[in-house]
């Protein structure tokens, strides 16, 4: 069996992959062009973003596609379907990097940190800006898996009020209160923060409207970090300037990288960062566990049970 990696990891982990698994032949590459044997894998791992149908109908043994990342969106999924393949993702694997992102952005906002910050560089002594405690707060995450469950469970210690909002609105471990997308605004009435970890599919592009802010409190704080398509530019901006909510923390836009003439650069109400609350050490361990546990199980029996895709839907 050949499997092809359209990225290069580390030496010790490409050669503990080749010694765990004899049978199968490796290819380790630094991206889907140079896969000079594409053509004969069976197994295709990839970030997925430069993935296209014609690669997928040049693969004509290729059975697996697993992505070594949570978002999908950028998969030829017609062609996948078409050929029946199976696609794998890295769901999960973000989970505690990004529920220490959010946290920390949220905790950094209440404690005033970016106007310490400034007092520290213009060596200013001001003890009497405001400062706010997170305990006892009510947070509702909006998309709520596995990120989400991880977040909650965090915020217990803090005594936070946990809400989940989800497609099916079932029971999420870790959260004091459950709903479905349609009970969206009942959701958000009365939360501090708003948590949006959506994934980009055509329900969501966009998922938050006007009316989705308005029903939020005025001192709210709405925190993206699933994906910049799920509110427009101008809904976010008029709630900012409105005073339909105080602050907005982005690490996904509507467009990346930026462009520097975009209004979210300079507006006080909004802190961005680069798309990194994913990031960590860690990511390319993790994904890979993920890869071999469905590894094992199709050898055995072609099955994948961790995190498989119905390519119809897109998630």
């Amino acid at each position: 069996m050949i499997v092809v990696s359209a990225t290069h990891f580390s030496e010790t982990i490409e050669q503990q992959l080749i010694e765990r698994y004899p049978a199968i032949s490796f290819y380790f590459y630094h991206s889907i062009e140079e896969a000079v044997n594409l053509n004969k894998a069976e197994v295709l791992l990839t970030y997925g973003e430069d993935l296209t149908s014609e690669h997928i109908n040049q693969a004509k043994a290729l059975k697996w596609i697993m992505v070594l990342s949570a978002g999908i969106e950028e998969l030829p999924f017609e062609a996948i379907i078409e050929r029946e393949i199976q696609v794998t993702n890295a769901r999960g694997i973000h989970k505690k990097p990004m529920a220490e992102y959010a946290l920390g952005m949220l905790l950094a906002q209440y404690r005033n940190v970016y106007q310490f910050d400034k007092q520290q560089q213009n060596k200013v002594w001001n003890q009497k800006l405001p400062t706010r405690e997170i305990n006892q707060r009510v947070l509702t995450v909006v998309g709520a898996g596995a990120i989400g469950e991880e977040l909650a469970r965090i915020c217990r210690i803090f005594d936070i009020e946990t809400r989940a909002v989800s497609r099916t609105g079932e029971d999420k471990p870790y959260f004091d209160k459950s709903y479905s997308q349609s009970e969206l605004i009942t959701a958000l009435r009365g939360a501090d923060f708003v948590v949006s970890i959506l994934p980009s599919v055509a329900e969501t592009r966009p998922f938050y409207h006007k009316e989705a802010f308005k029903a939020m409190k005025r001192d709210a704080i709405f925190l993206n970090m699933g994906r910049g398509d799920a509110v427009e530019t101008e809904v976010l901006l008029d709630a900012l300037n409105e005073g339909e909510i105080e602050h907005a923390i982005l690490d996904v836009l509507p467009e990346e990288p930026l462009p520097v003439e975009h209004p979210f650069w300079m507006h006080d109400k909004i802190t961005i960062t680069p798309h990194i609350s994913g990031k960590s050490k860690m990511y390319v361990p993790r994904a890979l566990s993920i890869f071999e546990e469905n590894l094992s199980g199709y050898l055995v029996d072609g099955s994948l049970p961790v995190n498989q895709i119905n390519p119809k839907r897109g998630y």
